[in-house]
C-alpha cells in the first residue's frame, strides 16, 4: 500500500464523524462524573426501603427470609410474616444491623440456630416476641454472646422456662437496658442479668419466688414488673428486693400476696399492688419506703380494723393513695397531708368523719362512689384545691362549694 493510501485509511479511522445534532448525546462518550453515580438501590420485592439503611417487609406473608437485603441495612423489619427460621448465611451478611424486628412470625427454637446473631455485633434492638403458636422455648447457648451494644431485647409471648435460659444467656449484654420476658413460663427470676438493666418485665409468668441473689447484680434497676404471677407472701420474703437500691416502680398486680412485702428498697417511688389478698396494713409495713409517692392497694381485702392508725406516718411524700374495692367502713387515720388523689370507691363507708380529712389542703381528687355514706355537714372550702369529687358513681367537677354530700 502506498503512503498516501495508508494516510487516508488512518484519517478515516480517527475521524469522529458528523457532529451530534442539538439535543442528542453520543452514547459512547465518557461523560464527566458518570462513574461516580451510585447504582440503583436494591430493595427486596414487595418490601419498602424509605432510606438507604432501612428495609421494611412488615406484613407481607413471607415464608422465606429475603435473600437480597442490602449489606448497608441498619434497620430490618420482618414482623407479621410466616418465617419459620433464620438462615445464618443471610443474617451473617448484615453486619451493620442495629434493629431486627421478627415480631409475630412462626419461628421456633429449631429455627433459631446457635450462631444466628453471631455476626450482628452492632445490634441495639431485637424483637423476637409474640411468635404465632408461641414456639420459642429456648434461647441457644451463646446466641447473644457478641451483642455488647444491644440495648433492648423483646422475648415476650413465647414458651421460655427456667431451663430455656442459663446464667450466661444475658451476661454478655453489657449495654442492655430493657428486657421483656413477659407472657412466658418462667418460675424464677433469670440469673446472670446485666448490671446495666433499667427495666425488667416479667409479667404473666409462673414466678412463685424471688431470690435476692438473682438481683444483686442489677442494683440500678428502675422498673420491675411482676404482675400476674403466682407470688404469695412466702415467695417474696422480707428483703428479697433490697438489692435494688435504685428501684423506682414495683408492679405486683394480680398475685396472691396477703400483706405488703417488707423491707422494700428505700427510694421506691411507686408501689402497685391491686388485686391481691392483702388483709392488713401494719404500723411498720411501709416504714422502709419514705420516698413513696404512689401507693395502689385497690381491690384487696383490707378492713378498717386491720389498717393501723400509723400505717402511713412515714409517707410524707405520698401524693396518690388508691384503696378502692376493699372492705373499709371508715376513713383510715393518719393520712399524709400532701395527698392530692384519694380513691375510696367501692368500699363500705357509712360515715365521712372530718378528722381523717383534716389538713388535706392539697387534695384535688376524692372518689367516694359506690359506698354506703350517711354524711353530716362538711364545711364549705374544706379542701381548697379539690377539683374532682366523685359521689354515687358520678363525677362532679368544680362544685365542691356545696357544704354537704348527699346521703345514699
Amino acid at each position: 500500500m502506498r503512503p498516501t493510501q495508508r494516510l487516508s485509511l488512518l484519517l478515516l479511522l480517527l475521524w469522529p464523524g458528523p457532529p451530534a445534532a442539538p439535543g442528542m448525546e453520543d452514547a459512547t462518550f465518557p461523560h464527566l462524573g458518570e462513574s461516580s453515580q451510585p447504582p440503583p438501590r436494591v430493595c427486596p420485592p414487595r418490601c419498602s426501603c424509605p432510606r438507604a439503611d432501612t428495609v421494611d417487609c412488615n406484613g407481607l406473608d413471607l415464608r422465606v427470609f429475603p435473600d437480597n437485603i442490602t449489606r448497608a441495612a441498619q434497620h430490618l423489619s420482618l414482623q407479621n410474616n410466616q418465617l419459620q427460621e433464620l438462615p445464618y448465611n443471610e443474617l451473617s451478611r448484615l453486619s451493620s444491623l442495629r434493629t431486627l424486628n421478627l415480631h409475630n412470625n412462626l419461628i421456633s427454637s429449631e429455627g433459631l440456630p446457635d450462631e444466628a446473631f453471631e455476626s450482628l455485633t452492632q445490634l441495639q434492638h431485637i424483637y423476637v416476641a409474640h411468635n404465632k403458636n408461641n414456639l420459642i422455648s429456648k434461647v441457644p447457648r451463646g446466641a447473644l454472646s457478641r451483642q455488647t451494644q444491644l440495648r433492648e431485647l423483646y422475648l415476650q409471648h413465647n414458651q421460655l422456662t427456667d431451663n430455656s435460659l442459663d446464667a450466661t444467656t444475658f451476661s454478655k449484654l453489657h449495654s442492655l437496658e430493657y428486657l421483656d420476658l413477659s407472657h412466658n413460663r418462667l418460675a424464677t427470676v433469670p440469673a446472670g442479668l446485666p448490671r446495666t438493666l433499667a427495666v425488667l418485665h416479667l409479667g404473666r409468668n409462673r414466678i412463685r419466688r424471688v431470690e435476692a441473689a438473682r438481683l444483686r447484680g442489677v442494683q440500678g434497676l428502675r422498673y420491675l414488673l411482676l404482675q400476674h404471677n403466682e407470688l404469695g407472701s412466702s415467695g417474696l420474703p422480707a428483703g428479697a428486693l433490697r438489692p435494688l437500691r435504685g428501684l423506682h416502680t414495683l408492679h405486683l398486680y394480680g398475685n396472691g400476696l396477703d400483706r405488703v412485702p417488707l423491707a422494700l428498697p428505700r427510694h421506691l417511688h411507686a408501689l402497685v399492688l391491686p388485686h391481691n389478698r392483702v388483709t392488713m396494713l401494719g404500723a411498720r409495713d411501709l416504714a422502709s419506703t419514705p420516698s413513696l409517692a404512689e401507693l395502689n392497694l385497690a381491690y384487696n381485702r383490707l378492713a378498717s380494723a386491720r389498717v393501723h392508725r400509723r400505717a402511713f406516718r412515714r409517707l410524707r411524700g405520698l401524693r396518690s393513695l388508691d384503696l378502692a374495692g376493699n372492705q373499709l367502713t371508715r376513713l383510715p387515720a393518719g393520712l399524709p397531708t400532701g395527698l392530692r388523689a384519694l380513691r375510696l370507691q367501692r368500699n363500705q363507708l357509712r360515715v365521712l368523719e372530718p378528722e381523717p380529712l383534716a389538713g388535706l389542703d392539697q387534695l384535688r381528687e376524692l372518689s367516694l362512689a359506690h359506698n354506703q355514706l350517711r354524711v353530716g355537714d362538711i364545711g364549705t372550702g374544706t379542701w381548697h384545691e379539690l377539683q374532682a369529687l366523685q359521689v354515687r358513681g358520678r363525677l362532679v367537677s368544680h362544685t365542691v362549694s356545696t357544704p354537704w354530700l348527699p346521703a345514699k
